[in-house]
């Protein structure tokens, strides 16, 4: 599918823009999954002034998407209309440490973040060492994994509102809840500040290889895959009722319930993004069926079917 190129009146309204504005342009290789279709326009900003720029002066109407490492995405087939904006690990992606508090912007890799924060012998962020995505991502769905999440140690985020105005959110203001935040989906997080507590380095490392090691023996971490499925409901793992429901290697078209860990969905070379979800939404069928448990999508899903 191609959309209309809206590129040029886009560049004419914004005469100073810095970044880069393509039309068309793939998603599925911005993606784990590598599915998907095109952004109708994909937006690289060169810095927080550029990116506020573009948002001020990007028309209300047209729709707006941001994608980190789309390491917990699935892209539909049918593309994405209006905007993509991606943030690049070379504009956004600065990491530091001062005392407790680790800083670092919105396309900073988790696990590179948790590394920064070892190095200064900074403990509590271990657990992003095994989240294969970005602090943007982390923000937006409170990131967790081995008993931790980032609300546990998130002291303020920084972002831009739709109309490019700087916004400052503290923990409270984020009302984190599991695997989701509150603030508004419009909000385009760009930076975050974080707290630790000062350990012995020893201690920091063995966590932190503990977590690795259970993501290679758990996790089907080689594959291409979107990280955990499904949101954990209640009092239960979302992997053993999949399991129970008999989904586990199920297939549909070139998708696969992963044989290692039922909660994750694999592209096994061939897939489409249709595949993926019909995957995913058979899997969410089965379970109601079996056990009368409603399973709610992890993974966000965006974009339109083709026509």
């Amino acid at each position: 599918m191609t959309f209309p190129d809206i590129t040029p009146e886009l560049k004419a309204a914004m005469p100073n823009l810095r970044g880069r504005l393509l039309a068309n342009q793939s998603l599925a290789e911005l993606t784990w999954f590598r599915v998907g279709g095109p952004a109708q326009v994909l937006f690289t900003p060169s810095d927080d002034d550029d990116l506020a720029y573009f948002l001020g002066q990007l028309p209300n109407e047209l729709p707006l998407h941001v994608v980190g490492v789309g390491s917990n995405l699935i892209v539909r087939d049918g593309g994405m209309p209006g905007v993509v904006i991606r943030l690049s690990p070379r504009a956004f992606g600065d990491a530091g440490t001062e005392g407790e508090i680790i800083s670092a912007g919105a396309a900073a890799l988790d696990k590179r973040v948790a590394e920064m924060a070892a190095a200064a012998n900074i403990s509590g962020l271990e657990f992003f060492f095994g989240i294969p995505g970005t602090i943007g991502g982390a923000l937006r769905m409170n990131a967790g994994a081995n008993g931790s999440e980032t609300k546990d140690v998130l002291v303020e985020a920084t972002g831009l509102g739709r109309d490019g105005k700087t916004l400052i959110f503290n923990n409270s203001d984020m009302k984190f809840t599991y695997r989701n935040s509150a603030v508004d989906p419009s909000v385009i997080f760009t930076s975050a500040r974080f707290r630790g507590t000062i350990a012995a380095p020893e201690a920091i490392r063995k966590r932190m290889e503990e977590v690795q090691s259970h993501r290679e023996t758990a996790q089907p971490i080689r594959e291409k895959t979107g990280g955990s499925t499904f949101k954990n409901p209640p009092g239960h793992s979302a992997w053993k009722l999949i399991d129970a429901a008999g989904c586990r290697g199920l297939r549909v078209g070139g998708a696969q319930v992963s044989e290692m860990h039922c909660n994750f969905l694999i592209n096994t070379g061939n897939a489409t993004g249709h595949d993926i979800e019909t995957l995913g939404e058979t899997v969410r069928a089965r379970v109601k069926e079996n056990c009368g448990i409603e399973l709610h999508w992890e993974i966000k899903r965006i974009g339109i079917e083709p026509a």
